[in-house]
């Protein structure tokens, strides 16, 4: 179950929101997955655009939210090795709307199409890896082929995320107020189904009683009481009345049995 104490109440409903609207219509090239333990942290495959060095790879990358977000832009790390300028040899991206643009009312959506678009347009003046941005700007042929050696060594496609995960995860967060109310209808559920097993039970011995041969072991063979899974004695109430009823029976045959032995007798 999810807990998610990095994060405001507040903030963990409109994430719910983002997430599953993600999952329903993710961006182009762009598939979401979550960390069932803290939505603080969301995890995403980018897709290489066609027609760049990166064409063809898988990129994993992850987006760190701060417990002031989204007042704190998110931190963005790429968990694939990438050869680009704007990304640090320990996965660090560097972007404008990251840093210095970014704007609470931005939302995942639009920092995930971002750093998709950084891989078709890179910005080498801002450069976190140097040799990237250097080689990029002397000799671009020279970038794409280290970019996609890179790109074939690292990027291939990952395990993807399960599907409908993100919708598990945000229905977990109401999931205390659920189970109670399942709970509820499971004990109903039990107390009802023992009550209906245990009810045949006087029956059944009765049956059994009318074939013994005397009246001590008719009486051992009838319990006082049976206790059902709810706790209430069940059978103690019927108990008495089917003995009776046994007792009465199989008097009247010994009766029928002691007038045929006279009968007998007289012949």
């Amino acid at each position: 179950m999810a807990t998610n104490e990095n994060l405001p109440p507040n903030v963990i409903k409109q994430l719910a929101k983002e997430l599953k609207s993600l999952d329903e219509s993710p961006p182009e090239g762009i598939k979401v997955g979550v960390n069932d333990d803290d939505f603080s942290i969301i995890y995403a495959d980018i897709e290489g655009p066609a027609g760049t060095p990166y064409e063809n790879g898988v990129f994993r990358m992850k987006l760190l939210l701060s417990h002031d977000f989204p007042h704190s832009p998110p931190k963005g790390y790429f968990l694939t090795k990438i050869f680009h300028p704007n990304i640090a040899t320990n996965g660090e991206i560097c972007v404008n709307t990251l840093k210095k643009d970014w704007n609470p009312s931005l939302g995942l959506r639009h920092v995930l199409i971002v750093v998709r678009c950084l891989l078709i347009e890179p910005f080498p003046e801002s450069a976190l890896n140097e040799q990237a941005g250097k080689m990029l700007l002397e000799n671009y042929d020279e970038y794409a082929r280290h970019a996609r050696l890179y790109t074939g060594i690292h990027a291939k496609p990952k395990p993807k995320f399960k599907s409908g995960a993100i919708c598990e995860s945000t229905t977990a967060l109401n999931v205390d107020q659920s189970n109670t109310s399942v709970l509820n209808v499971d004990q109903k559920n039990a107390a009802s189904g023992a009550a209906a097993l245990s009810l045949p039970y006087p029956l059944a011995q009765s049956i059994t009683a009318t074939k013994g041969g005397n009246n001590q072991d008719q009486q051992s063979i009838f319990p006082t009481t049976e206790t059902g899974v709810s706790g209430t004695a069940l059978v103690g109430t019927a108990g008495p009345a089917l003995k009776k009823e046994g007792l009465t029976k199989v008097q009247a045959d010994k009766k029928k049995m002691d007038a045929r032995k006279k009968s007998l007798k007289r012949l």
